[in-house]
């Protein structure tokens, strides 16, 4: 399990599995190499946020209002330092001037930094407007001066929403003394970093353990999200997508892509038939 050096009594105590959360994890098998998990019917409102850092950055403003258009629900920006992560992408210099152009869009800020309160103000400055999420790693949180709770406190004071990643490799079971603080949890479905690469199904239990403990919780996914693994995701229980490269590939309509994912999360995590998807889909195009 992650461990964290204790600064304070709200730092997080090394957490060992609960007998409830295994049982449950149980319900997620491999058949034929994939994790087959089906989680209870939830009532989560389901978004769709395509990754930015998978569009042409050089037209960036463009890109989002196009996805914007396309049936997007907010933008995912990836900012990260080269230090948490062995790659570097924009910062929130680039995050205020996209912002002047999508003033109406929420900005989700997946934050793949080694120190998360040192970039609170900077970000939360970049995204005024429509609203945004700061999205912290719990492995950080051990470079960092603050603890689990004081970071989540500074980023609510300046005005937005909480989400708290985990990597691959971290046990869902870290989490337990965090997810009543937070809005939102990202399961990282690859290794933070890179985008392109494969979806992990094997984090799908983690997935599942989340939903099946806290059916009124935010679950976001990231990586290799696409038409051919949106399933394993939706049916695991998540119900905020991240997918970039399946959305910004050459040729392809983006609106298929999102749309075909939305309807995944509704059917297999809401639980909704196709004829009710219908009715929302055009409930919402009015």
């Amino acid at each position: 399990g992650l461990q964290l050096v204790s600064r304070s009594p709200l730092a997080l105590p090394v957490v060992t599995l609960h007998r409830k959360t295994s049982q449950r994890s149980k319900m997620a098998v491999p058949l034929n190499g994939q994790w087959q998990c089906q989680c209870p019917p939830h009532k989560r409102c389901c978004k769709i946020q395509p990754s930015m850092l998978a569009c042409d950055l050089a037209d960036l403003a463009s890109e989002a209002k196009s996805v914007l258009a396309a049936g997007a629900d907010e933008l995912h920006l990836d900012v990260m330092d080269g230090h948490f992560v062995p790659n570097m992408s924009f910062a929130h210099p680039v995050v205020a001037s996209l912002r002047k152009h999508v003033p109406d869009a929420y900005l989700d800020c997946h934050m793949m930094v080694s120190r998360p309160s040192q970039w609170v103000e900077a970000v939360a400055g970049s995204t005024k407007g429509a609203g945004a999420r700061y999205t912290f790693h719990l492995e950080a949180v051990e470079e960092d001066e603050l603890d689990v709770a004081a970071v989540v406190k500074l980023i609510r004071d300046h005005g937005m929403q909480v989400g708290v990643a985990i990597k691959p490799g971290t046990a869902v079971e870290a989490l337990s003394a965090v997810v009543a603080l937070v809005d939102m949890v990202l399961v990282m479905t690859v290794e933070p970093g890179f985008g392109g690469q494969k979806f992990m199904p094997n984090c799908m239990p983690k997935v599942l353990a989340l939903r099946s403990e806290h059916p009124d919780l935010d679950i976001q996914v990231d990586g290799g999200l696409g038409p051919s693994t949106i399933d394993a995701a939706a049916a695991a229980g998540a119900n905020l997508i991240v997918a970039g490269s399946s959305v910004f590939k050459p040729g392809v309509d983006r609106s298929e892509p999102i749309e075909l994912m939305r309807r995944s999360v509704l059917k297999l995590g809401q639980g909704l038939s196709e004829e009710e998807i219908d009715r929302k889909a055009k409930k919402k195009r009015r």
